[in-house]
């Protein structure tokens, strides 16, 4: 497909466009909240209830609802408890994220193989499918991104200082376990709106790989978020682009360009 046919198609199809408009939003997600996630080192943690959040999806398939919402709410109950699990104990932290995960995986196979007459193709739940974005879909996650930025933006101090000193946060008075919880559940949103770019599987890459990239040129916060934000636009768009072009799965591609991409600005920097 050459330039101009891409560019037609920009303006004249409506899956297209879903796509193009889901990679920006996603990649607001990918800066901001995925700075948050690489600074606190809670990738194994966010891994856990991006693989929770498919029995949710799952569950809609048998229920006949949007697959989408029982996935938020699985996600959302899967990290507030591995929140309060993390605070209780550390060293069964991990095992339990573990376990959830598995969890998670295992009802989505099962409520789907209970669900009546055509069996759905979860491919793109798994491994994601930006051209698949439906206008609802588009529409939860504009909703769900408008949240995240707000709450992060509102709060930017509190974040700030709950991310680098914690300790003070407490002796100064500042409710953590509610600044914790708010994030796990800003963590499910996060993990909701990138299902469908990459799938549950790959999501957490795009969580990390945007603000591990940014964090090759600064350590500044502020600028860590705005270039992660700015990484995930031209991860996300470029992939599109280059799947588009190949016919190749988007998620996958999304996934492999962004890590050449760090990669390579890696061992420039090194």
């Amino acid at each position: 497909m050459g330039d101009m046919e891409m560019i037609d198609a920009l303006f004249n199809y409506n899956f297209v466009q879903n796509a193009f408009a889901a990679a920006i939003f996603s990649s607001f997600l990918c800066g901001i909240v995925g700075t948050i996630i690489v600074e606190k080192k809670m990738v194994s943690m966010s891994g856990g209830i991006a693989h929770a959040s498919f029995g949710g999806i799952g569950l809609g398939y048998l229920l006949g609802i949007e697959p989408i919402i029982p996935g938020l709410g699985f996600s959302i109950f899967a990290a507030l408890s591995i929140a309060k699990i993390n605070r209780s104990s550390s060293a069964r932290a991990d095992t339990l994220t573990g376990m959830f995960w598995a969890i998670g995986m295992a009802l989505g196979i099962m409520f789907v193989s209970l669900s009546s007459g055509y069996k759905p193709d979860m491919t793109s739940y798994l491994f994601g499918d930006i051209l698949t974005v439906s206008d609802f879909y588009l529409n939860v996650m504009i909703v769900l991104s408008v949240v995240v930025v707000l709450v992060v933006v509102s709060f930017f101090d509190y974040w700030k200082g709950y991310m680098f000193d914690e300790e003070y946060m407490q002796v100064i008075g500042v409710n953590v376990l509610l600044l914790e919880n708010i994030l796990f559940i800003l963590v499910s949103f996060s993990i909701v709106i990138l299902i469908k770019v990459v799938g549950i599987i790959l999501s957490i890459a795009l969580l990390t790989v945007p603000p591990s990239t940014a964090k090759l040129f600064t350590r500044n916060l502020k600028s860590m978020m705005l270039l992660s934000v700015a990484f995930g636009i031209t991860y996300n768009i470029g992939g599109l682009l280059i799947s588009y072009y190949l016919n190749i799965p988007s998620g996958a591609t999304i996934i492999l360009f962004s890590s050449a991409v760090y990669f390579v600005l890696m061992l420039l920097k090194k």
